[in-house]
């Protein structure tokens, strides 16, 4: 099981929130960004298994910016059985979960997307890297994206965004970029354009 809070949503047919932190981070830290992207949805913050001098993460790493992909896949793995468990424990829809993550926790989100056809309905991508290259990622039709992006990021090259939104895309995900004028930080224009993205993908016909 995988350390994480779970508050349950209002509205049992908006989608369940998968919060993952970036570095450092804990299942707390975007659970006012859930909020303020779904009012009503279902929360459930994890917390990542893995320690880099003492700050969590999703997966290791060699170094920045290089993943370790044999530990990736693994932690991609352990994520997806546990949002299975979760489901059942918390009684929510399995098909209807939305991943939040930013930076470290965007990564293991893209990297569901990328090794299981079925993990996530949607997700919401804050300065995220490309999981892995050189796979052949699943038929993700049906699938909505948000990516957010700073065209300044000293972490995340402007090419990196595009090559990953390109890559959803040719796996038939339906893919939204926003870059702002930012660095690495999350802005408050994303979160409210992740909103409103949300709201118009997820329900509207609700």
């Amino acid at each position: 099981m995988m350390r994480h809070i779970f508050e349950k949503g209002q509205n049992p047919d908006a989608p369940t929130l998968l919060l993952l932190h970036g570095t450092g981070g804990t299942e707390h830290d975007l659970i006012n960004v859930g909020k303020m992207i779904s009012a009503e949805s279902s929360l459930l913050g994890v917390k990542g298994n893995v320690s880099e001098f003492g700050m969590a993460r999703f997966f290791r790493r060699l170094s920045e910016g290089v993943f370790d992909e044999e530990d990736l896949i693994i932690r991609t793995k352990e994520l997806n059985e546990f949002l299975d468990e979760s489901a059942k424990a918390y009684e929510f829809d399995r098909n209807n979960i939305v991943a939040v993550g930013y930076s470290n926790g965007a990564n293991i989100a893209a990297s569901l997307l990328f090794h299981y056809q079925n993990a996530l309905a949607g997700a919401v991508l804050f300065h995220p890297m490309v999981p892995r290259r050189g796979i052949e990622l699943p038929d993700l039709s049906g699938t909505s994206v948000f990516i957010g992006a700073g065209e300044n990021d000293p972490l995340v090259p402007l090419q990196e965004t595009k090559e990953l939104a390109e890559l959803l895309k040719d796996a038939k995900a339906n893919v939204e970029v926003l870059f702002e004028q930012n660095g690495h930080q999350l802005s408050g224009n994303e979160v409210y354009a992740a909103r409103d993205w949300l709201q118009k993908k997820f329900l509207k016909d609700k």
